[in-house]
């Protein structure tokens, strides 16, 4: 059955050789992948806000903070249980690196899974508190989405390659409605031999996908209250830069050491545990460490500079702070 299905689906690629050029399909197959990925991204923001909202802000207890204790550990309990059990990983990796590990080393191929564990996983961990972010869990969705297809439809390897940056470009543009971001990202990380070709599908896959999530999920993600820029705050904008790239290397090197000091701790349950409790004695104190962040950004956008405090054992001197 499964060699009759192969050789069945060899003459459609085959017919559909004859008739349209490998140029043009990708240029196809960019676009659905575009749709796809933008409605992973709706899915993952939506499912994440409405978590993190109702933790955070439908749910109301004055004494609330002090859950925060447990509330990441929770989250990432309840990923770690899902990933060994429903996905059966015992191996827990985060970040980038299983995508570029794929890329380099298996041939383009992203585990299926992926297309919607990363979704599920995300949305539970940062949800809870877990502060991870969600660029990293969309670009694996999105690749994984370019991945399978292309894998699905008899691609070579290069023209695989090229489905996942669009995906990865998707999933950065439908997460952020940042199509410019999705592109440069992709150029940069998972296309490092760009060609102008390349261009045509990564542009065609970011732009739809921000069209798709914009379509499925209109909540907007900041809200902007400027009036142009200021050319006598222009050395502050230097300085700004500048410090923020200083805080980005102490940032990575923190990070590094970190993650090497938990992967002296081989028992997972042990990490989540220790990881979830010094998490959430950092989100008790600075609640703004809760998730992404977001609602608190928000806030202070909006001009309510006490969005810091709320929900904090800091929050009965409100009143105190507002005269």
């Amino acid at each position: 059955m499964y060699i009759r299905f192969v050789n069945y689906l060899d003459q459609i690629n085959q017919y559909r050789k004859s008739k349209i050029s490998n140029r043009n399909f990708l240029v196809v197959l960019a676009i659905i992948v575009g749709v796809l990925a933008g409605l992973a991204a709706a899915a993952l923001k939506s499912l994440t806000h409405h978590i993190e909202e109702f933790l955070q802000s439908d749910w109301h207890w004055k004494y609330k903070y002090y859950l925060y204790f447990i509330f990441p550990m929770i989250g990432i309990l309840l990923t770690v249980l899902y990933i060994k059990y429903f996905i059966r990983r015992t191996k827990f990796e985060t970040g980038l690196t299983p995508l570029l590990y794929a890329i380099s080393k298996k041939s383009s191929r992203v585990e299926p899974h992926n297309i919607y564990s990363q979704v599920i996983t995300a949305a539970v961990t940062v949800g809870f508190g877990g502060s991870t972010g969600l660029e990293a869990p969309i670009v694996t969705s999105g690749s994984a989405i370019g991945s399978n297809l292309g894998r699905f439809l008899g691609l070579s390897y290069r023209e695989i390659t090229m489905l996942v940056a669009c995906g990865a470009a998707a999933g950065i543009a439908g997460a952020f409605y940042s199509p410019v971001a999705g592109i440069v990202f992709a150029i940069e990380i998972l296309l490092p031999e760009f060609t102008i070709p390349a261009f045509i599908p990564l542009l065609l896959s970011a732009a739809t996908a921000a069209v798709v999530a914009r379509a499925f999920y209109t909540q907007q993600l900041f809200f902007l209250v400027t009036e142009g820029w200021k050319m006598d705050a222009l050395v502050y904008y230097v300085l700004l830069a500048g410090l923020i790239g200083l805080f980005s290397i102490y940032f990575t090197k923190a990070n590094y050491a970190i993650k090497g000091l938990f992967y002296k701790i081989k028992d997972p349950y042990t990490k989540v545990v220790v990881g979830g409790l010094m998490l959430g004695a950092l989100v008790f104190l600075f609640p703004t460490l809760y998730g992404e962040g977001y609602i608190t950004m928000k806030g202070l956008l909006k001009g309510d500079y006490l969005a810091v405090i709320n929900n904090s054992i800091f929050e009965d001197y409100n009143n105190i702070l507002r005269l």
